[in-house]
């Protein structure tokens, strides 16, 4: 019997906004036209995490609340994240989950949280200018359609190493000024789309190729290191 396809949902129970499980649901229902099962881990609170052990991770959006109680919690992963981006392999990360992979975000009443300090990118809370709204934007994969509900305002700090993962029609995308949506870095995309984001059947496509070739590739490599 065929191993099935690993995904890791980061704090599932705490970062679940606006329909963002759906991401999960649609590219589970994709893999499963493909033949693929799949199987998916909640890493919550306390729980150990071996990154490197799934063929796909995802991040979801959370309240403020929520978010300083995932902070406390997640820099114990932090290395096996950052290897895990650094090889290449898929992840997404939406609002929240996106905004963690920088190195702050800074709250309204000037409260800094620390964030993973993987790639450069920095987020400032505006509480009295939130972006909400209906969003079109252009990506690599081709035009899609979302929807945005959030205060923070994200900022690349290196824009040679991030590249945007949209191009802003209508909405704010990571702030007011750059017309920007989102961020990519190699397989990995992170953005403030959610509604889910995979209803856009183009990225959703484009991340379970991804997923199948990270897939095909970890098992490649378990056998060679059996056989060895």
């Amino acid at each position: 019997m065929a191993e099935p396809i690993k995904i890791a949902y980061l704090y599932e129970d705490l970062m679940n906004t606006y329909g963002d499980s759906g991401d999960v649901k649609i590219l589970r229902f994709l893999l499963k036209q493909q033949g693929y099962d799949t199987t998916v881990t909640n890493v919550s609170l306390g729980d150990d995490f071996d990154a490197n052990d799934y063929d796909f991770l995802f991040f979801g959006g959370g309240q403020d609340f929520e978010q300083t109680v995932v902070a406390k919690d997640l820099q114990r992963h932090r290395e096996t994240i950052k290897d895990y981006i650094e090889a290449g392999k898929p992840m997404l990360c939406i609002c929240g989950g996106y905004q963690f992979l920088g190195t702050y975000y800074k709250m309204s009443d000037g409260t800094v949280i620390k964030c993973l300090n993987i790639l450069p990118l920095h987020t400032v809370f505006k509480a009295d200018a939130r972006m909400i709204g209906d969003t079109k934007f252009i990506t690599q994969f081709g035009p899609a359609q979302a929807f945005e509900n959030h205060s923070g305002r994200t900022y690349f700090d290196d824009q040679d190493k991030l590249k945007p993962f949209g191009t802003m029609i209508e909405g704010y995308g990571n702030n007011p000024d750059d017309h920007t949506e989102g961020m990519r870095y190699k397989n990995v995309i992170g953005s403030y789309s959610h509604g889910p984001l995979l209803k856009n059947l183009n990225i959703a496509e484009g991340i379970m190729k991804l997923i199948i070739q990270n897939h095909q590739e970890r098992l490649a490599q378990r056998k060679e290191a059996v056989t060895a």
